[in-house]
């Protein structure tokens, strides 16, 4: 895996696990024990889904270069469309508190999605290859005058 893309992913999922981390204190003092695991699964839920899916386009991008914007849409429709089958899936659990997960869940993911365009934005990475060079001079093509 590139350092970019290493770093793409820690500048991402580090802001996720502490928003995780601080959505489980505040559902753990609000909902109690139910209410940490809830924000802990969700938490865990989101780096998985968005993780899988930022490797996803990275490989995409270097393999398919023309497909990435239409596989980067067609990327987080479906998942979001998988956080929203979550929540539906757990609405009457008792594992867990489902409003905590599912306000974990919206929250990390709006935090995911931030870091992400942050990173990308801070990320030094060439649109336009460089030339390599062996040894000759380039060539002139404009008038001489």
């Amino acid at each position: 895996m590139p350092s970019n893309d290493v770093r793409t992913l820690l500048q991402t999922a580090v802001p996720t696990a502490v928003a995780g981390a601080v959505a489980a204190a505040i559902s753990g003092g609000v909902a109690g024990g139910k209410g940490a695991l809830g924000a802990i699964v969700a938490t865990v839920v989101v780096i998985l889904f968005m993780g899988i899916g930022l490797m996803v386009l990275q490989r995409t991008a270097k393999s398919l270069p023309h497909l990435f914007q239409a596989m980067g849409l067609m990327l987080y429709t479906a998942q979001l469309l998988l956080l929203f089958i979550f929540v539906a899936a757990f609405k009457n659990t008792s594992l867990f508190n489902p409003k905590a997960f599912a306000l974990t869940l919206v929250v990390t993911t709006l935090v995911w999605i931030g870091a992400q365009a942050r990173a990308h934005m801070k990320a030094k990475i060439l649109y336009v290859e460089p030339e390599s060079d062996k040894g000759e001079k380039p060539k002139n093509t404009g008038s001489r005058s």
